[in-house]
């Protein structure tokens, strides 16, 4: 009798956590589906149009291609690092079938990378129907670019910044087109210190320099719309999601706990790369997206910006500093 009791409640207790099992793994389905967020169900085509993408050797600017060539785009992947790119476009040329994936170096750190990479573009392509800047760095120690910038504004912000300016004249006449900026949701919560953009008279924070360069991409594809209304060309910015990408690497070494923390199975339940590339797509196809020119996406939905993200006068100064710093003396 006490054996069967002890067989019974054996067997009871196998139940109880085989339901909990289950529970939670319904619960970790239900939640990973809910955290992929939006999918970009618009089947255009983009055939015959022209597709520039900075960063795009890995993560969601590699996947951004993958699915632009599959469309039927040239795509160009404007990478730093030729070698890693090279292997990305061979790989997107075969697994989408189109040979049309094209490679060319480009140094957002650099501005002399920067205008370099646009006067061979401009010389050598006949179009450019959609820029993705896409590139970015992620709570890096205080690095300085080539041009003495902070590394996390030079590269996120005044590299791009440079690059959409002098690439405008051959968006325009390729009409419509679009610009297509990456930020994040991290620019809640940043500021943008015009009096001192690189940290030279405060102590450089990881954490608030990002926010500061992610706040500033809201602030340039809002302001872009603004000078570009009528041009043809469109203005989005977007929020990709937490992605498990090689991004935040230097979280690791900032914040130990929680560079541990990520590497526990909740990164389980972060984006994919293919799932995050899914909102830069849609701003980059969607039809009639036009008339929301200079608005921030996130889940393939347009989204409410930060306080200091709707700041037009913020923007405008950030926009005449921006073409100083970068000796731009005509921009759009």
């Amino acid at each position: 009798m006490d054996l069967d009791s002890g067989r019974q409640g054996h067997g009871a207790l196998l139940l109880r956590c085989g339901a909990l099992l289950g529970a939670a793994l319904f619960c970790t389905a239900v939640l990973r589906r809910w955290i992929a967020g939006g999918v970009c169900r618009c089947s255009v085509r983009m055939d015959g149009k022209t597709v520039v993408i900075t960063g795009s050797n890995s993560g969601i600017g590699k996947e951004t291609g993958r699915d632009l060539a599959a469309r039927g785009a040239r795509v160009i992947l404007a990478c730093r690092d030729l070698r890693r790119a090279e292997q990305a476009a061979e790989e997107i040329r075969r697994s989408t079938g189109n040979q049309n994936v094209v490679v060319r170096h480009l140094d957002l750190a650099s501005l002399y990378s920067v205008r370099q990479f646009a006067k061979d573009f401009l010389d050598s392509e006949d179009r450019l129907d959609v820029l993705i800047n896409n590139a970015g760095v992620m709570m890096c120690p205080k690095w300085l670019t080539e041009d003495g910038f902070e590394t996390q504004l030079g590269v996120n912000h005044l590299g791009h910044f440079l690059l959409t300016n002098l690439l405008v004249p051959k968006l325009k006449s390729s009409a419509p087109s679009r610009v297509v900026t990456v930020s994040s949701i991290a620019h809640w919560g940043g500021r943008i210190h015009l009096d001192d953009l690189f940290f030279n008279r405060r102590r450089y924070s990881p954490l608030e320099s990002y926010r500061q360069s992610k706040l500033a991409n809201v602030l340039f594809a809002k302001e872009l719309a603004r000078r570009l209304r009528g041009s043809g060309v469109s203005s989005f910015c977007l929020h990709p999601g937490v992605i498990r990408t090689q991004l935040g690497r230097h979280v690791h070494s900032w914040v130990p706990l929680l560079g541990i923390l990520l590497s526990l199975p909740s990164l389980l339940l972060m984006k994919t790369p293919s799932q995050g590339s899914q909102t830069s797509v849609y701003c980059a196809v969607r039809p009639g997206l036009e008339e929301r020119s200079g608005c921030y996406f996130s889940d393939c939905a347009e989204k409410e910006v930060s306080p200091e993200g709707r700041d037009n006068a913020v923007a405008r100064r950030l926009w005449e500093e921006s073409a100083r710093l970068v000796e731009l003396k005509e921009t759009c």
